[in-house]
């Protein structure tokens, strides 16, 4: 019988190095952009930032799965951060010093977006060798609590200390970086890596966790309708709830409220999910999660309330957090161990390309219509999405029929392990055969998308249902 997780020495090492990383990743989310105001007084440039680090993860999202493949997985872990490290270093000091010039910022923050691209599938496939199967679900859990509060706690922080002076989020975040990197280097669990390797960006390599998936029917449809689809519907009706309950600009309580209860909400779904055994509900998770978004929508549409939309927001996401960590504990696990890293980076690929576009749908909706017929319009884009999920035949099939044939779906047999992991204490790592993430966004970092490694600026993170 496997040790649980709480004596599992590994994975709360693990944890424990995503919590501190994560704090101080939150802290400088928050303070890398109020230093570039306060340096340029741009707010263009301030954007920039952001739109250069979403770019760069996208961009490197699948070459980062592909090299989570390649390399022993705790050295790839190691190596990112280092480099992590060395980046947050240079600009904690230029900060200190008076001035952070906008090269080194974007330098930084692009170096942070690509270093995570590389840790993150690398990360879950280190999890999967230390957590064994039947505690996956539990253990996606946790990391999505963790995740959650730090986004909580993370920026309030962060402002304070800015507050204070401008370079301590920025010196708290390489703490934290340094206490994670101790944490990643006194893991005893070996990943192997793969023994045959072409090239990383090769049409095949880079595709090889898109086949996965679009070939086993129940995959593909839950991560292109609730990952893909219901990602950018309810990204669009949390920003038109935050520009309405905020009065256009006028006053940030009631958005700001609205956008808490969503936080709040995912901690919450984080917390419960170990009760419901959410793997063996995904389907019943996620037809219940888009209804609820539809109904959410529907409210908003004629009761103008704020207290209102964020319980109905942090329902959804609360909902939604459950249906993803029982999603992504299904798809970790289906995974043939050798692809790890592609399937995950695909699957955060798919729920994270459209996010920065919800937003954008949603204020595109409220210049032209007002604000009812803007969440109505959003009510029925989800009303759609929500009826695919409940008829697919691939989804009522649920997630047995993932489990049956992963490795012929993949269309290659898996390659040789290149060495059998060493394992502490009594953890024994999943063989290399396929066994029985997402609403981070759900990174679960989800999908999933249950991020382990914040870069120095923040990856695309999940904007609610359907987000792996």
């Amino acid at each position: 019988m496997a040790e649980p997780l709480r004596s599992n020495r590994d994975f709360r090492l693990l944890w424990l190095s995503g919590l501190f990383a994560a704090l101080g990743g939150q802290m400088s989310a928050i303070a890398l952009p109020l230093l570039i105001l306060k340096e340029t007084g741009s707010a263009v440039q301030a954007g920039a930032v952001g739109t250069v680090a979403v770019c760069a993860v996208l961009i490197t999202m699948l070459p980062g799965g592909v090299m989570a493949d390649r390399v022993e997985r705790r050295r790839l872990m190691r190596l990112c951060d280092v480099g992590s490290l060395a980046a947050v270093t240079a600009l904690a000091l230029a900060v200190w010093n008076g001035h952070a010039p906008m090269a080194l910022v974007l330098l930084v923050a692009t170096s942070g977006a690509v270093l995570n691209s590389v840790y993150a599938p690398a990360a879950f496939g280190l999890m999967r060798a230390v957590v064994p199967p039947d505690q996956m679900s539990t253990a996606t859990a946790r990391l999505q609590a963790r995740t959650s509060t730090a986004r909580l706690v993370g920026p309030l922080v962060g402002g304070a200390l800015f507050g204070v002076h401008q370079a301590l989020p920025f010196t708290a975040q390489f703490l934290g970086l340094f206490l994670s990197t101790v944490c990643v280097a006194l893991v005893r669990t070996r990943s192997a890596a793969r023994t045959r390797a072409g090239s990383v960006f090769s049409r095949r390599e880079l595709t090889a966790g898109l086949s996965f998936l679009w070939q086993l029917p129940y995959l593909r449809t839950v991560l292109l309708v609730f990952g893909l689809g219901m990602n950018f519907s309810f990204g669009a009706l949390t920003f038109s709830a935050l520009a309405v309950f905020s009065d256009s600009g006028r006053s940030g309580l009631g958005g700001g409220f609205v956008i808490t209860c969503v936080s709040a909400g995912a901690l919450a779904g984080a917390l419960i999910a170990p009760r419901f055994a959410a793997e063996r509900h995904v389907r019943t998770l996620i037809v219940i999660t888009c209804w609820s978004c539809v109904g959410t929508a529907a409210v908003l549409a004629w009761l103008s309330s704020p207290l209102v939309a964020g319980v109905l927001c942090a329902l959804c996401m609360c909902l939604s957090t459950v249906a993803s960590i029982g999603f992504l504990s299904t798809l970790l696990v289906v995974t043939p161990e050798d692809r790890i890293g592609r399937v995950q980076s695909a699957a955060g690929f798919l729920s994270s390309i459209v996010q920065p576009f919800g937003p954008l749908a949603g204020g595109f909706l409220l210049a032209t219509l007002d604000s009812s017929a803007a969440f109505g319009v959003i009510g029925c884009v989800l009303a759609v999405s929500a009826a695919v999920v409940t008829l697919a035949p691939s989804v009522r099939a649920g997630a047995a029929a993932a489990r049956e044939k992963p490795d012929a779906a993949a269309g290659e047999k898996p390659d040789a392990a290149a060495g059998e992991p060493e394992k502490a204490g009594t953890a024994e790592a999943p063989e290399d055969t396929a066994m029985p993430r997402m609403p981070e966004g759900p990174d679960p970092e989800p999908a999933g998308t249950v991020s382990t490694r914040p870069a120095t600026a923040p990856a695309p993170d999940a904007a609610g249902p359907g987000a792996p």
